[in-house]
């Protein structure tokens, strides 16, 4: 008997792409919903740094995972991948076709490949130490660590991203193994899905143009305010949510650590970092389609065109 796999598309790219605009044209265009692949877009009352889409801008059609969790409340893959599957079989009981957009990659991974967590669920008294050692001595004494040990995921893992070290670690230490090795073996794994997979890419300098275009358009919006009230609600520098870019620079800003100036430029800077990163996580995963759009003359319909006629060729229309 033959099981004919479930249709998937997915369309990410770097972050100031052009991502939203396309997903909205492409799920009209393919009768599909969106499930959002945003770390940060997941959270209420964090509208302006996570650059989420608006009521309007959605045009009707429905999205998933956007503004479910408070800020206060832990998300990370594994709960993400649960709450991905979750609205994916909600889409498909609806006879409409899942679009996974956003670009937190190792989510869409996590998705695509159906990558198995079970052994990372439970909170192991070396995650506490590390967790310990992280709050006494800071997270690049822990990168240090991850680097002797692991030197492969410590040139993947950004030392700001204290969870991820702490996990990577945490798994050399129960495991003797090193996470790089594991990641590697679970990226290897065949979809679960019939899935056609995008990467809207455009040059460096526009990129990196139009991220510093959104940074000013955040502030305009009123950022400032934003991170303030949130601040006023509780919600401190140690929690997951503000630790998301255009949170941690304006609360360093508001906590009297550097100038507005310096935490707009650490943000920029940071942001078309976080851009490289990005770029160069999709460049290794394997059967994704560029889609580059210099090579479309910037053309939008020329783009989705070529996109649904993909679609088309892997049978997923």
């Amino acid at each position: 008997m033959i099981f004919l796999k479930k249709p998937l598309i997915v369309l990410t790219g770097p972050t100031a792409v052009g991502k939203t605009s396309l997903s909205i044209a492409l799920a009209k265009a393919a009768k599909g919903e969106i499930v959002s692949a945003d770390s940060m877009q997941v959270y209420k009352h964090m509208d302006i740094g996570s650059a989420k889409i608006t009521e309007e801008e959605m045009e009707g059609v429905p999205h998933y995972l956007i503004d479910v969790l408070e800020p206060g409340e832990e998300f990370h893959v594994v709960r993400f991948q649960e709450m991905a599957k979750e609205a994916i079989e909600k889409i498909y009981s609806r006879g409409k076709i899942p679009i996974l957009t956003g670009g937190t990659g190792f989510y869409i991974q996590a998705v695509v490949k159906d990558i198995d967590f079970s052994q990372d669920t439970e909170k192991s008294s070396v995650r506490e130490e590390l967790e310990k050692l992280a709050a006494e001595k800071g997270g690049e004494h822990l990168h240090q660590l991850l680097a002797q040990k692991d030197p492969e995921s410590a040139r993947k893992i950004h030392p700001n991203n204290i969870k991820r070290v702490i996990r990577a670690l945490e798994y050399y230490e129960l495991t003797g193994e090193k996470i790089s090795l594991h990641n590697e073996r679970e990226g290897e794994r065949l979809s679960p899905y019939n899935t056609a997979y995008f990467v809207l890419n455009d040059r460096r300098d526009r990129l990196y143009e139009r991220i510093d275009r959104r940074v000013d358009q955040m502030l305009e919006k009123g950022l400032v305010e934003e991170v303030r009230r949130l601040a006023r609600m509780g919600y401190t520098r140690d929690m997951v949510s503000m630790q998301g870019l255009g949170y941690k620079e304006i609360l360093a800003y508001l906590e009297g650590e550097c100038t507005l100036e310096e935490a707009v430029y650490v943000l920029k800077r940071d942001t078309r970092h976080f851009a490289k990163r990005q770029l160069t996580w999709f460049r290794r995963e394997k059967d994704v389609i560029w889609v580059n759009k210099p090579d479309f003359e910037y053309d939008d319909k020329k783009i989705l065109e070529y996109i649904l006629e993909n679609c088309k060729k892997r049978g997923i229309l």
